[in-house]
C-alpha cells in the first residue's frame, strides 16, 4: 500500500469523489473507465483496485450523510438482502473459473461499457421515471416495494461484482421511482450507505484474486476522501441541470471508447511492437 505519490490518479480521485457526494454516481461508472482508457490499467485490476477505492470512499460519504440524516437505512437493509448473497455468489463462480487471459478482459470490457451506456440513458431518463413513478404511485403495493428493492440489490451485486458499475446512477434511478415521496438527497444518501457492504465484499474478494493495486489504490483515496466529504456537504445544493446532462454524456463517451478499446484487433497491438523495435534498431 505505500509509494509514491502520483498527482494525476489523486486529481482524478479527487474528481471522482467530488461526483460521488454530489450524486451518488461515479464511483464505478467514471473511476473505472479512466483508469482503463486514460492510465492505461488493465480491466481486471481497474475493477478490482476502484471497488476498494469504491467502499472507503463512500464511507467517508455515508458518515456525512448520516450525519444529516439523509439515509433511509430500511432501503439500506432491504437492498443489502439481495446484493450481498449476489455478489458472493457471483465472486465464487468468478474464483471458479479463475482468469482466462485476454477473453477475460474482453467480457469485462463489454460488460463494462454495456453497463456504462445503461447508466448513461439512466441519468437522462431520471426525471420522466420520477414523473412516471408518482402517476403509478397509488396501484403500487407494500410487497412490490420491498420485493423491488430486494431484487435490484440482487442486480447491483452481480453487476458490481463483475465491472464495479452499478451501485450508482442505475440504484438511484431505480430507487426513485420506488420510493417518489423521499427528497433526492435521502435517496442519494440510502445508496451511497448501501454501496459501502456491497463494493468492500466485492472488493475483498478481487483483492483476493490478486486484482487490486496497492499503491494506485493509496493515490486515488488522497484526492478522493476529500472529494466526497465536500460533495456530500454540498449535495443539497447540486445545479442538476448541468450537472446531470454532463455526466451523461460523460458515461457515453467512456462506454463508446470501452467498446472501441474491447473490439480492436489484437494483431494490430502485437504487429505494432515489432515494428517500434525495428525503427529503433535502424535508428
Amino acid at each position: 500500500m505505500t509509494g509514491s505519490i502520483d498527482l494525476f490518479h489523486a486529481v482524478a480521485g479527487l474528481l471522482v469523489g467530488l461526483l460521488v457526494g454530489l450524486t451518488g454516481v461515479g464511483g464505478g461508472s467514471l473511476m473505472t473507465p479512466l483508469l482503463v482508457l486514460l492510465f492505461g490499467v488493465s480491466a481486471k485490476t481497474a475493477v478490482g483496485t476502484d471497488l476498494l477505492f469504491a467502499a472507503i470512499t463512500k464511507i467517508a460519504g455515508s458518515a456525512v450523510h448520516g450525519s444529516r440524516e439523509s439515509v433511509e437505512w430500511k432501503i439500506v437493509r432491504r437492498m443489502a438482502l439481495g446484493s450481498v448473497p449476489a455478489a458472493l455468489l457471483t465472486l465464487l463462480v468468478m474464483a471458479r473459473i479463475g482468469k482466462v487471459g485476454a477473453s477475460t478482459e474482453h467480457v469485462i470490457l463489454v460488460s463494462l461499457a454495456c453497463l456504462l451506456a445503461l447508466t448513461s440513458l439512466a441519468v437522462i431518463g431520471r426525471k420522466w421515471l420520477f414523473r412516471h413513478a408518482h402517476q403509478g404511485e397509488a396501484a403500487r403495493s407494500a410487497a412490490v416495494e420491498i420485493g423491488g428493492t430486494v431484487a435490484l440489490g440482487a442486480l447491483i451485486g452481480v453487476a458490481v461484482s463483475i465491472s464495479s458499475v452499478g451501485a450508482g446512477a442505475i440504484g438511484v434511478t431505480v430507487l426513485l421511482v420506488l420510493y417518489p415521496k423521499l427528497p433526492v438527497a435521502r435517496i442519494v444518501g440510502s445508496d451511497i450507505a448501501h454501496a459501502v457492504p456491497l463494493t468492500l465484499i466485492a472488493g475483498t474478494g478481487h483483492w483476493i484474486m490478486g486484482d487490486v493495486n496497492g499503491t494506485l489504490l493509496t493515490n486515488l483515496l488522497i484526492g478522493s476522501i476529500p472529494g466526497v466529504v465536500v460533495g456530500s456537504y454540498l449535495s443539497s445544493h447540486a445545479p442538476d441541470k448541468v450537472l446531470q446532462p454532463l455526466l451523461a454524456a460523460v458515461l457515453a463517451i467512456s462506454s463508446w471508447q470501452l467498446f472501441v478499446k474491447a473490439y480492436t484487433p489484437e494483431k494490430v497491438k502485437i504487429e505494432a511492437i515489432p515494428a517500434a523495435r525495428a525503427a529503433e534498431a535502424h535508428r
